[in-house]
């Protein structure tokens, strides 16, 4: 393949990346996305559960689960299932990949030590950026800080309290790579995720509404049945305080930009209305030609019809120009039933992001990243 890679080196013809790809969030996204660009086919090894226990601890989602999401992802071409923790030379050949892509921070073993280790020493290692902002450590920390009034049992809330807001890390030195730090959006990210094309004259206009927080398994299957109906699927995202409104609490878990970045990445997608009205008006529908408004009545999540926040049927005028249509998604899966699974498991999570930070510090230290606290 001609050109050059953003790093300048050339392009290769099959490249990897590999991960656990945990909780799949625009971050994980946009580092596929930057690994498609240093080379023609972007092969994406996935870890299973039990690599992943062994080195890091529990998963929230079971690896068929993960398989799936990243398969989603527009930039994949392939998908290899249980990839071994440790990216070798080996791996590489037996995928045909002439090197191996991965964020500008560091993925340590059970014991320590750099799983891209042997890759770099035999020069098949290239690097992206890493997505500044967002990680799943930090949603599994914004999920536990959501319900720790609830799940905290004992006389140490306090404790329990900062220890969430910390990620559980220690006071001798934070990692620079999973400190938690807020997502600033811009346009060149936005430019960066959209697929940049008006539809066709001749494209059946097709739209869904929701929240989409904490994009996962039960949204991809719904947007995988909307786009069925027609060629182009518009998703209208709708805003924090909408969201905040019907669900409560401190929902949603992801704000409107990381939301709409998370839709963005997966191939159904065709574009986002940012803030969409939770009542698809007249105006909407003439606005961007829909022919198609789809609803899942499986998933409570893409399905607001009986949302508190108002009496009206949000899909009334899509029913009445006879465009309304319900599918079934297939899954189960809702943003409640994983925050269920992260706070089922609290101190699991919290003694992996425990662990995982101080290896990370660690290693941080060594390199000079970070200073420690006397």
């Amino acid at each position: 393949m001609s050109g050059n890679a953003p790093d300048g080196l050339p392009k290769g013809n099959r490249v990897w990346a590999d991960g656990c790809y945990d909780m799949v969030h625009f971050g994980h996204a946009n580092q596929l996305r930057q690994a498609k660009q240093f080379g023609q086919k972007l092969i994406v090894g996935v870890h299973n559960d039990e690599e992943i226990r062994l080195h890091k601890g529990p998963p929230v989602f079971n690896e068929q689960e993960r398989y799936r999401m990243v398969a989603g992802i527009k930039w994949v071409d392939e998908v290899v299932e249980n990839a071994p923790y440790v990216t070798t030379v080996e791996t590489l050949d037996k995928y045909q990949c002439d090197f191996c892509i991965h964020g500008d921070d560091i993925t340590l073993t059970a014991d320590g030590k750099d799983t891209y280790q042997e890759v770099k020493d035999n020069a098949r290692y290239r690097e992206c950026k890493r997505t500044c902002g967002v990680s799943t450590t930090d949603l599994v920390g914004r999920m536990l800080l959501l319900t720790k009034n609830h799940h905290t049992q004992d006389e140490h809330i306090e404790q329990h309290v900062e220890r969430a807001r910390s990620l559980s890390t220690d006071n001798v030195a934070m990692s620079p790579w999973t400190r938690v730090s807020r997502f600033i959006p811009t346009t060149t990210t936005i430019l960066e995720f959209a697929e940049g094309r008006p539809p066709k004259p001749t494209d059946k206009v097709v739209y869904v509404t929701g929240s989409f927080d904490l994009f996962h398994i039960g949204h991809l299957a719904f947007l995988e049945k909307a786009k069925e109906f027609g060629d182009y699927l518009i998703v209208g995202i709708l805003s924090d305080q909408t969201v905040n409104q019907y669900k409560g609490s401190n929902h949603p878990i992801m704000s409107i930009h990381e939301r709409v970045l998370s839709v963005l990445a997966y191939k159904p997608v065709n574009e986002v209305v940012f803030g969409a009205p939770y009542e698809i008006t007249p105006d909407v529908l003439d606005q961007f030609n829909v022919k198609a408004v789809v609803n899942g009545f499986r998933d409570r999540e893409s399905s607001i019809v009986n949302c508190p926040l108002t009496s009206i049927d949000p899909f009334a005028e899509a029913k009445r120009r006879g465009i309304y249509h319900e599918v079934d998604s297939g899954s189960d899966m809702t943003t409640d039933l994983i925050i269920d699974r992260i706070i089922n498991h609290r101190l699991e999570y919290e003694t992996r992001n425990r662990k995982k930070e101080k290896k990370e510090a660690d290693v941080a230290k060594a390199m000079n990243l970070i200073k420690v606290e006397e």
